[in-house]
């Protein structure tokens, strides 16, 4: 992508199902949890870049020793500064007491069997300590005290606030961090709270009273419980101060949850190749942990995949699978090359079929496999004229036959990312001039004047570095025209389920339809629409519409994008631009697993989306720059 875009956070969750004694002898190191668990973090650092947490929980220690653990950072170098702390607890022991396994338990931080870890990206709050997950609602009882940690994005959190505050509760502050962990808690201590009273009454002495409620509490109601009014994209994880963990999944699988369980190990991640990679086992062995349901796993070691909600349409978001997520994943690796053959058609439209003067690249480093399915459509094009032209013209001589097969495609490395450049050295008025610079360009790849320059990237959502970088740079090389082509339709809505795209006026598919509508004199319709957004929120979370919709109404997907390559083309370059988008019919045949497409057609797989939606709209009519979840 070349407009970098912030987005969601992931989770890894770990259990040894073995005492940390098997481990010392089996892998040489009663840490081999805490080596696990920085893999995991580590492999999904793309998840989040603001922060990032571990917690642990210790089992069998008796009263008076601690047995919850956290560290938490919001450095700009999260995860190591995080794993420094924990490793920093064993400096200058002697190597003998390290390897005492009783000992390290009940004297070193995180020598426990539980861990959760986070990689955060912040929505809510601000980039604070306080906001970095794990989250801990701690209690004396253990059975009280509560260890969460999500990845998720919730519509409907001043609604959930207004819930506690009924109940009587006073939140610390607004965040749906904390609304989320004092929702659980809420039902937590109700669970705990009734079985105390029932045990109580049956005369059951409070010394026993705890560990029967840790043994009794109902994982999957408090689960239910706690999410049945969330209207929102999660996968949340929590771990009880006793022992239980758990990780629950949103009703319409937005949010991506993925688990291995083994003798040895439970593991619970936001991708599936990193459990794969940390844990050398197959795709076989990793499951997804399915929409509306959770994966329990108990502190004597059972591990349940039980439903909590009425799971609904599968609505997973297609933009994992674009973008996010990590591409070494088999079925994401053959989906996004599936987006980019997909494309052969309408690129081969835009060149006017003339391959022997378009040169194909693809914009770094994303679309890298998009480009490859581009190739693979091109190629069975290209084929399939060589075939025809070798059966109608019957070339009678080895010459004339290696003539019609000597055609190729031109493929080239045209666009370079810079990594090292940057442009906080220049004063803010000569910055545009340096952002051009983060990418350079392969002289001598193209014939100037002749060749068109086609280049894949995986989406375009702002547009900006796309005209003030990537546009001008290849522009050097002196193309006829560039072809700018999008492996995802156009964005066109916000996205208020972990990925931070919240404000409408930041989308150029958005600025290219107000822009249109103004000239073409209908920016009444802007007017019409507003009305009716502040009309439709007015009706409350599950009956508004999505009203901007009507925006884009007029003009269809092939004006919208004629539009914008002039939009795009920066009044310094010669060359022209065309851009061209993939259609939603063909993102859902490249990924028909994974058909949330609410950032391309607007249809949100919950009612607190339009809402969302409405809102976006009536902030950029009135100027308010406020995200609009």
């Amino acid at each position: 992508m070349s407009d970098a875009i912030q987005h969601e956070c992931g989770i890894a969750l770990l259990r040894l199902k073995r005492p940390l004694e098997y481990y010392q002898n089996r892998y040489g190191s009663w840490r081999c949890g805490l080596e696990r668990m920085y893999l995991l973090m580590e492999k999904q650092h793309n998840r989040g870049q603001d922060g990032a947490g571990i917690a642990s929980v210790k089992f069998d220690l008796p009263p008076g020793y601690r047995y919850i653990d956290r560290a938490r950072s919001n450095s700009s170098t999260p995860i190591k500064d995080v794993f420094a702390e924990v490793y920093g607890h064993m400096k200058g022991i002697a190597p003998e007491l390290l390897a005492d396994v009783e000992w390290c338990k009940a004297n070193l931080p995180f020598a426990g069997e539980l861990f959760l870890g986070h990689l955060r990206y912040g929505t809510y709050g601000d980039g604070s300590i306080d906001y970095v997950h794990p989250q801990i609602r701690a209690n004396n009882w253990k059975a009280r005290t509560l260890v969460m940690a999500g990845n998720f994005n919730l519509t409907n959190t001043p609604e959930l606030f207004q819930l506690l505050v009924n109940l009587g509760q006073h939140p610390k502050d607004l965040s749906d961090t904390v609304t989320v962990l004092e929702k659980f808690g809420h039902f937590l201590d109700g669970q705990n709270q009734t079985l105390f009273r029932q045990y109580k009454d049956a005369g059951v002495p409070n010394i026993e009273i705890s560990q029967l409620i840790a043994k009794n509490l109902d994982v999957p109601l408090l689960i239910a419980e706690a999410t049945k009014d969330f209207d929102g994209g999660y996968t949340m994880a929590g771990l009880l101060g006793h022992g239980d963990a758990f990780v629950c999944r949103d009703p319409w699988g937005i949010r991506p949850a993925f688990y291995m369980d083994s003798d040895e190990f439970t593991v619970v991640a936001s991708e599936r190749p990193v459990i794969q990679t940390v844990m050398n086992v197959p795709a076989s062995q990793v499951h997804e942990v399915a929409p509306g349901y959770a994966l329990i796993v108990r502190r004597n070691g059972e591990v349940l995949h039980i439903q909590v909600r009425e799971p609904q349409p599968r609505r997973s978001c297609s933009f994992e699978r674009i973008y996010f997520s990590r591409g070494t994943d088999q079925d994401i690796y053959r989906e996004r090359v599936k987006l980019g053959e997909l494309l052969a058609p309408q690129i081969l439209r835009a060149v006017g079929y003339d391959l022997d003067h378009s040169v194909f690249s693809f914009i770094p480093n994303t679309a890298e496999s998009a480009f490859y399915g581009m190739v693979k459509g091109l190629e069975s094009y290209q084929m399939e004229e060589k075939t025809s032209r070798i059966l109608q013209e019957r070339p009678q001589t080895p010459e004339a036959v290696g003539e019609i097969l000597h055609h190729r495609l031109r493929v080239e490395k045209v666009a370079v990312k810079d990594i090292k450049l940057r442009t906080f050295i220049t004063q803010d008025a000569a910055r545009t001039d340096m952002v051009q610079h983060v990418y350079d360009v392969t002289y001598g790849t193209l014939s100037p004047g002749e060749d068109t320059l086609v280049v894949i990237d995986d989406s375009i959502v702002r547009g900006t570095t796309l005209r003030e970088s990537i546009l001008r740079i290849l522009d050097r090389l002196q193309p006829k025209r560039i072809v700018v082509v999008s492996s995802s339709p156009q964005v066109r809505y916000p996205d208020c389920y972990g990925i931070d795209m919240a404000r409408l006026g930041d989308f150029i598919a958005f600025r290219t339809a107000v822009d249109l509508l103004r000239l073409q004199g209908q920016e009444e319709v802007l007017q019409e629409v507003y009305h009716r957004c502040l009309q439709e929120n007015a009706k409350g979370i599950g009956q508004a519409e999505n009203c901007v919709k009507s925006i884009y109404a007029p003009f269809t997907d092939e004006e919208l994008s004629a539009h914008m390559g002039q939009l795009l083309r920066h009044p310094e370059m010669h060359a022209d631009v065309t851009i061209v988008f993939q259609t939603v019919e063909n993102l859902h045949r490249a990924c028909p697993n994974d058909v949330g497409d609410w950032y391309f057609t607007g249809n949100y797989p919950t009612p607190g989306g339009n809402v969302v939606a409405n809102r976006a709209f009536i902030n950029y009519m009135e100027g308010r720059k406020e995200r609009a979840y």
